[in-house]
């Protein structure tokens, strides 16, 4: 099986061209080659593959096997990868998703895409379509116990559930710890992604982000959505104003739009092709 390893700001995936390959098996195979010292390593793997709705099709696997709905940081990938070798011949490129399709609009370079503008969709914040456990109207600023410990937190979904925090210090949290107890809280029927944030200001975010079946990660594109929706329902940020969110693996750029769509944009590398 031919692949491309790609990453979109530090959050790496194996992509497999299902235009020329098969995969029978894409949960096993991703267990076995995302293993960092056993296979190739990365988050997961993402197929590429024919749509009949869209330019092409998407699908997702983390390290552990689940199959996502989404990934923002992917999906800059996928159109790239679908320019780069010709499975498009446009800047403007249709994917089908787990979560609908998506828009993304291409920067080229030199006959090589660089970076992706992506129409992310809108927020949902009804809990029951997160989904979170919950009778309230939103889940904004709420009370959860973690580890004994009280915690605000504010959920969103971007086509996958996230859960955003607010701290003080993103670099002395131990996430090994306590990112497991966030994804498989009882409030979270699917578990959940989630984001640690701390607010430089009303531009400016900086975030960790442990995702289920992952672990914590070097970038999420849906999460960095995510926290700018949850800064922004908290009275940090506003609406229709571009948040520079910094990731461990770099920038993203994200605005929430008042007609409630969430755009968003970065980089996207290929870093090398392999055969196993």
């Amino acid at each position: 099986m031919k692949f491309t390893k790609m990453h979109g700001i530090g959050n790496d995936y194996i992509y497999v061209n299902c235009f020329e390959e098969k995969v029978d098996n894409p949960e096993e195979v991703s267990i076995k080659l995302s293993d960092r010292r056993k296979g190739i390593g990365s988050d997961g793997l993402i197929l590429i593959s024919p749509s009949d709705i869209a330019d092409c099709k998407m699908n997702i696997f983390n390290a552990d096997g689940s199959e996502a709905m989404m990934c923002g940081n992917g999906i800059r990938c996928v159109a790239k990868y679908a320019f780069d070798h010709g499975i498009v011949d446009k800047d403007e490129l249709s994917v089908e998703t787990r979560s609908g399709i998506k828009h993304i609009k291409l920067t080229i370079e030199n006959g090589v895409a660089v970076c992706a503008l992506v129409d992310m969709g809108k927020a949902i914040i009804l809990p029951k379509d997160i989904p979170v456990l919950s009778d309230e109207e939103t889940f904004i600023n709420q009370p959860i116990t973690v580890l004994g410990d009280e915690v605000n937190v504010t959920c969103v979904s971007m086509g996958n559930p996230h859960c955003v925090t607010f701290v003080d210090d993103v670099d002395s949290l131990d996430l090994e710890k306590i990112g497991p107890h966030y994804e498989n809280h009882p409030l979270f029927p699917d578990r959940i992604n989630t984001e640690f944030i701390k607010v430089i200001d009303d531009k400016t975010l900086q975030m960790r982000v442990w995702e289920r079946g992952s672990g914590e990660t070097m970038a999420c594109g849906t999460g960095a959505c995510a926290s700018v929706v949850a800064a922004i329902l908290n009275g940090y940020c506003k609406k229709d104003i571009p948040v520079t969110v910094h990731l461990r693996g770099g920038d993203l750029t994200i605005t929430w739009k008042s007609d409630g769509t969430v755009m968003m944009q970065g980089g996207a590398t290929e870093v090398y092709h392999g055969e196993v």
